[in-house]
């Protein structure tokens, strides 16, 4: 009825486009703080024999307001129209313009934000007579809380004619925003299947041209879905949600499928057999093993190589150690590595369980992290630097004696969750695929990729565990072991540093000042106080300072700088871009992320980049992801990316966009500006 009322309606709005130039029909607005409403037709009056109307109800809403699809998702509900005190008025159908995923309280849901009208076709009892309209509106509309806006429009139509071509585009382009069936496209669902646990959703489409889904609104009444997972090939497309909630009785499927070319809907009937694996799509095995690179190569990325420092120092200090005390130590930093990440995949399945936005590395937009890590990385730092030593009391020496001889097996176990800790910032060549695949899939496949991962970053410690006398074949301690330890001091008080950079650029310059004032008490108390029972006093109340502050004050994190060759992101803007034949260049990037600053600093600001960015035909949009932003991530999540750094071009020869790796080359962005451009 959908596609029939679109066809139908689309050839009489464009009729009326080419009319007369007369002043439409509109109901005097509504307007509250949360929006504003009209009732809009393109006819300002009933001429003869007239059997059909062109409507819209119009809505205008205030910034960070929204309103929902007719399937709202896990929360909320669509909006209704009681037509009640009309005359002349024998039915009304609504059409439903393609919505946007967007968050309230946590859950992802369906709507729209800023405008959006929805077309109407009236049908009258008696053609060519005048009617009176009365259009009660239930609409809920959700910021931070959500309001049920009530109201009533009115609009009267006498015999007569003539249009108003400003309202009839209107209508007519929010007709244009209502999916079609997929036949001007070119696009089919092919298979929909339900696993017999009801947990996923699948969808499997194809299409005659290349072309990108970046959109799945199912609509099955009180069923619930999670986020969509996306493997789109040019013409052969997967979709998965998971199922948050599905009624005893499995209720009919509608679907729209948002795509690069448009949407479409479907009213498919479920399948009874799983479809068969995407040739393209990754299996987990595969996916396993990239893991498992992407976390070896993190061992050379900059976030960790101060920790490894730490690591090697402790090596040295090991090195009269007994072998099967060395091999304890640096399995106990492998199990350090693997802890992380076992409990950084529960805590981001808990949130995704739980309705939020998960990414990797989001822990670096809390300032609450950000400020315990920076306290304990500087301590780390003065105590190398010889600031002070930490000097424990003697029962707790003879006890931890007992463990094994030499430094205590702890102290092993921290340094290797703290390497984790600092991995995350970075991003390395197959980590991107491999976090996507585990985020968007189930709990058992999230924790099996997040161990191959932490395997991976914890290779070089199981080696040395494996072969101990690699620590025993080191020169023996002496003054060159002095010089190291005063190198690695400084590598680890310079990423302290940086993270208190990090810190003053997601909450404002006040904690980073506390951090580094409660640091420098903590490492003054070591120095002068005598009494063991005064410095660890000392450094629990600077450590529990760090810990309230990011609670007490008040966040004043900078504005995201722009300049004249960077815009700032918004994802509305691609899609206009394209259509007028330009090139859209987008940089997704935080300042905790050291692998953007490294893509930035070597390959996005060289002159023959910069240049092929910065011309004229390109729009260049940077999205900065230092502080949480919903909008970024649901366009990481639209793309299977769940971290950074993230780049995409688009252009005419590439609407569906170039997704480029997370390492940038020269050559590579120049060659997808290239294939953008047609």
């Amino acid at each position: 009825m959908i596609q029939f009322f679109k066809h139908a309606l689309m050839p009489l709005v464009l009729a009326l486009c080419l009319t007369g130039a007369a002043q439409a029909d509109a109901s005097l607005p509504f307007e509250s703080e949360r929006l504003t409403a009209r009732l809009v037709t393109a006819e300002d009056g009933i001429a003869p024999d007239t059997q059909v109307l062109s409507a819209g109800l119009e809505i205008t809403l205030a910034d960070g307001w929204k309103t929902y699809w007719i399937s709202p998702g896990e929360v909320g509900y669509a909006h209704e129209i009681d037509w009640t005190g009309s005359h002349n008025l024998a039915d009304v159908e609504t059409m439903w313009p393609t919505p946007t995923r967007f968050e309230a309280f946590g859950i992802e849901n369906y709507g729209y934000a800023n405008a959006v009208t929805f077309p109407m076709k009236l049908m009258l009892e008696e053609p060519g007579a005048p009617t009176d309209l009365t259009a009660n509106v239930n609409m809920l509309v959700c910021a931070d809380l959500c309001v049920p806006e009530t109201f009533t429009l009115t609009l009267s139509l006498f015999e007569g004619g003539g249009v108003d071509r400003a309202t009839a585009d209107i209508i007519a382009h929010a007709v244009q925003t209502v999916p079609g069936d997929g036949t001007d496209i070119g696009l089919t669902l092919e298979s929909v299947y339900i696993d017999q646990n009801n947990e996923t959703l699948t969808l499997v489409a194809k299409s005659k041209n290349a072309l990108k889904i970046k959109g799945a609104f199912p609509d099955m009444g009180d069923a619930a879905f999670g986020p969509p997972r996306f493997e789109t090939g040019s013409t052969d497309h997967r979709v998965t949600l998971p199922v948050l909630n599905m009624p005893e009785d499995l209720p009919p499927l509608n679907v729209v499928l948002a795509s690069t070319a448009g949407a479409a809907a479907f009213s498919p009937d479920l399948s009874a057999a799983p479809p068969e694996t995407s040739a393209a799509a990754p299996t987990l095995l595969w996916v396993v093993g990239i893991a498992f690179l992407g976390g070896l190569i993190l061992n050379a990325m900059p976030c960790v190589l101060p920790v490894l420092t730490i690591k090697l120092t402790s090596a040295l200090k090991a090195h009269d150690q007994p072998q099967a005390r060395i091999r304890q130590g640096f399995l106990m930093s492998a199990l350090g590595v693997l802890a992380f990440m076992w409990s950084l995949a529960l805590i981001l399945l808990a949130i995704r369980f739980s309705g939020g936005q998960i990414g990797w590395g989001i822990q670096f937009q809390s300032p609450l992290f950000l400020s315990a890590m920076a306290g304990i990385v500087l301590l780390f730092a003065a105590n190398m630097l010889g600031a002070f030593e930490i000097t424990l009391p003697q029962k707790w020496a003879t006890g931890l004696s007992g463990i094994g001889k030499g430094p205590s097996l702890w102290g092993d176990f921290g340094t290797g969750a703290l390497a984790a800790v600092l991995a995350t910032p970075c991003s390395a060549p197959f980590l991107g695929t491999a976090v996507a695949f585990a985020l968007a899939g189930s709990a058992d496949v999230t924790l099996v990729v997040f161990t191959a991962l932490g395997l991976g970053l914890a290779l070089p410690y199981l080696l040395v565990a494996a072969r101990p006398s690699l620590v025993q074949a080191l020169p023996r301690p002496g003054q060159w072991m002095v010089t190291i330890k005063w190198v690695m001091g400084g590598l680890l008080a310079l990423t302290g540093l940086w993270l208190l950079f990090v810190l003053n650029s997601v909450s404002g310059i006040a904690l980073p000042v506390i951090v580094a004032i409660m640091i420098g008490i903590a490492v003054l108390a070591q120095v002068i106080a005598r009494k063991l029972a005064a410095r660890f006093a000392a450094a629990a109340l600077a450590m529990a300072a760090i810990l309230l502050a990011p609670l007490m004050v008040s966040s004043s994190a900078q504005v995201p700088e722009t300049s004249d060759n960077w815009a700032a992101f918004e994802r509305a803007a691609i899609d206009p871009a394209i259509a007028d034949g330009q090139i859209v260049f987008v940089d997704v990037t935080a300042d905790w992320c050291l692998s953007c600053k490294t893509n930035k600093r070597f390959v996005l600001d060289r002159d023959d980049v910069s240049a092929a960015l910065y011309r004229d035909g390109v729009l260049a949009l940077r999205a900065d992801w230092t502080r949480p932003d919903p909008k970024i991530l649901a366009y990481l999540q639209e793309n299977d990316r769940f971290g950074i750094p993230f780049n995409a071009v688009y252009g005419p020869g590439a609407p569906e966009g170039v997704m480029l790796p997370e390492i940038l080359t020269p050559s590579l962005v120049l060659d997808a500006l290239a294939k953008a451009a047609g």
